[in-house]
């Protein structure tokens, strides 16, 4: 008894393309194509139905993050109601300075803004956990135990339209964020890239990051781990608008940035700016 042979969606996806090539194209010229794509696993042009995976060992976290560090870090978006926003500031101001200097909480500030463009009456805090997890499930163990802490988060409610956070790592090729001296603004980039992509954006971004290190307006980039995912992250600092697009302007000039636009544009479902300008606390100036 013969072998049955099911028909699959490729087999019918090239049955139709050869139909089309032999309507579309003269007679020689059609034999030749359909000799060359006909029973071949490894033709051309059954490689257009093939999609090639290079084998992983390892997760995209591993391979991009920082190996020397164990940092974790925490964004977290805070959408105020309009007439808080002063007192949300000044609570804010008051309170998450002492665990930034308690050493007893394995915590501290990186950056603390509200949106100047963009989202509005919307306020940005960044956290970086030193010691990763641990260190994170350590701080929200003692947190649940701090008076004072509870409070403000009581308090905090009450002037909150809308909160949301992401659990990030950083690129291993970018500036590890530090204090610096203002006055600056701020530019928040966040990209929320086609999954699988991640690693594409990193090798692309490590060739391409030199092109803006000149002015020191590289801050620092992340991806996230927990929350919304395949989101990325950059932060540059600028002393001004105006400084922002001579500074953009002049990547433009310099070979091979064209070339890593190119390639990562492709990659991107979704792209948001925000302009921010730092709080008073912030150790981003």
């Amino acid at each position: 008894m013969g072998t049955l042979v099911v028909p699959t969606l490729q087999d019918h996806c090239i049955d139709s393309v050869r139909s089309c090539i032999w309507k579309v194209h003269p007679r020689p010229l059609a034999q030749w194509l359909l000799f060359y794509s006909k029973d071949n696993e490894g033709s051309w042009f059954r490689s257009l139905f093939v999609h090639k995976v290079d084998p992983r060992k390892d997760a995209h976290s591993t391979l991009l993050s920082k190996k020397e560090t164990s940092n974790l870090y925490k964004i977290q978006f805070h959408s105020v109601k309009p007439e808080c926003l002063d007192a949300y500031n000044s609570l804010t101001e008051a309170v998450l300075p002492k665990l930034h200097l308690d050493e007893d909480y394995p915590c501290s500030l990186v950056g603390n803004w509200n949106t100047w463009y963009g989202e509005q009456d919307q306020a940005v805090h960044l956290w970086r956990f030193s010691g990763g997890y641990p260190a994170l499930m350590d701080c929200m163990n003692k947190l649940k135990n701090n008076k004072e802490y509870l409070e403000f988060r009581k308090e905090r409610s009450q002037m909150l339209l809308s909160r949301r956070n992401q659990l990030l790592l950083e690129f291993s090729f970018w500036n590890e964020p530090l204090p610096r001296a203002g006055p600056n603004i701020y530019e928040l980039r966040t990209y929320k890239l086609k999954p699988g992509t991640m690693i594409e954006w990193g090798n692309n971004w490590a060739r391409a990051i030199k092109y803006r290190q000149e002015n020191q307006e590289a801050v620092g980039g992340f991806f996230s781990q927990i929350g919304e995912l395949y989101i990325v992250h950059h932060l540059w600092a600028y002393k001004d608008l105006q400084s922002r697009e001579e500074t953009r302007n002049a990547a433009w000039r310099k070979r091979g940035w064209d070339e890593n636009v190119y390639y990562t544009v492709p990659l991107v479902r979704h792209m948001e700016s925000r302009i921010m300008i730092p709080l008073k606390i912030s150790p981003l100036q």
